[in-house]
């Protein structure tokens, strides 16, 4: 018997202005959301997930997929109250699993969480897409942040090339770069202002890559018998993008990161977000060889793609298109379905603002309706393919 993913899409709760009417039309018939409007650290009950519950079932949709229950900073640095906070973790994990549901996405990015410097690239098309400009960040970094470290590590010519762009950029346009890096894309569920976010950079002083990735272990040393005896799958997202940002570490980012974070606890429970968009970024990252290795303990897919450039620049590109080898992807996620007798929830990501959408405020970036309805079509189709070549093969 052929296993097809199980198609949802992304919900932003009650004032998302894509419906769960529109996401049914969509013919998506999973739900992934979050009780976006619990503060972050605080213990999800178990009736305020009932109520979101039964509000997605009444629109005839399944609450598949949490993204995502957010880990508190001070968890990632293991300063003040964090040992309370990771108990608040753990009951948010029983409660969710005492009310059915079974897969948690969560990311362990410090302060920020993905990362864009232009939410409106506009394609050739006409179409606007999410934009990553190297040059743009280090501007930041350099000239607004002022972040001392910031001149050692970047390149005289880099540095020169720098200034250059932000002398010559708009007022209007530096105040978007402010806006778009700190004050939060969807998911991300705190921005900050800039003396904030200065404030926030002083709490991660003396933690690099290696002492990030052993917080990130003992954390998941806490959580994950929990996570277990709740019937959870924890499945952990990539770091987007997936490299340092302003001297702070990341270590969700590549094959090597993903082997770690399931050999030190090597539950099944412990497992991961395969976003294709996020791990696409770097040219080192194979990624059907990545499902091929990890696919046993993939719990949620993220599949969109990105294009990347030399200069280290990356935008939001069509599904099947860009820098990800889409089709091998599917292919290697449907032999593990196989393998594993199971459905595993997918998500079209980021999709393109396009047709009457670009007349309307977006809310979401990247997750208007219909880009994101293109690419689940354009899944889909490669998914029908792909299971019927085999059909006819067997």
């Amino acid at each position: 018997m052929s296993i097809k993913m199980e198609q949802t899409m992304r919900w932003y709760g009650p004032k998302d202005p894509v419906s769960l009417r529109d996401i049914r039309q969509s013919g998506a018939t999973g739900i992934v959301t979050a009780l976006h409007h619990v503060p972050n650290g605080e213990i999800w009950t178990r009736e305020e997930i009932k109520a979101r519950k039964e509000m997605i079932e009444a629109a005839g949709l399944t609450w598949s997929v949490v993204e995502s229950v957010p880990v508190h900073e001070r968890i990632k640095t293991r300063t003040e109250n964090y040992l309370q906070l990771i108990e608040n973790y753990q009951e948010t994990l029983r409660n969710l699993g005492a009310e059915g549901i079974h897969t948690v996405c969560y990311n362990f990015m410090p302060i920020l969480d993905w990362t864009r410097t232009n939410l409106e690239y506009e394609l050739p098309n006409g179409a606007k897409a999410l934009l990553y400009e190297k040059k743009a960040v280090a501007a930041f970094d350099l000239f607004i942040l002022q972040r001392p470290e910031a001149q050692n590590e970047y390149s005289a010519k880099e540095i020169e090339e720098t200034k250059a762009y932000y002398d010559a950029l708009p007022l209007e346009s530096k105040q978007l770069i402010i806006d778009n890096i700190l004050k939060g894309l969807p998911g991300s569920e705190i921005g900050y202002t800039l003396d904030e976010f200065r404030t926030m950079l002083k709490t991660y002083e003396g933690i690099n890559a290696e002492k990030l990735a052993e917080h990130l272990r003992l954390f998941l040393d806490a959580v994950t018998p929990v996570a277990e005896e709740a019937g959870v799958f924890l499945c952990i997202h990539p770091d987007d993008p997936p490299f340092s940002l302003y001297g702070l570490p990341r270590v969700v980012s590549t094959a090597a990161d993903a082997r770690r974070i399931l050999t030190e606890t090597p539950s099944h429970h412990n497992g991961l977000t395969f976003c294709t968009g996020s791990y696409g970024v770097r040219a080192d990252n194979d990624l059907p060889a990545m499902v091929k290795e990890f696919g046993d303990r993939i719990h949620f897919i993220h599949l969109r793609s990105t294009k990347r450039d030399a200069e280290g620049n990356f935008y939001e590109d069509n599904h099947l298109e860009g820098n990800v080898p889409m089709v091998e992807v599917i292919d290697e996620i449907l032999r593990w379905q196989e393998k594993r007798g199971k459905s595993i929830p997918m998500r079209p990501d980021h999709g393109h603002q396009m047709l009457d959408d670009l007349n309307k405020k977006t809310a979401n970036p990247g997750y208007t309706a219909i880009g994101r309805l293109k690419g689940l079509a354009e899944i889909r189709g490669v998914e029908e393919a792909l299971l019927w070549m085999k059909s006819k093969s067997s």
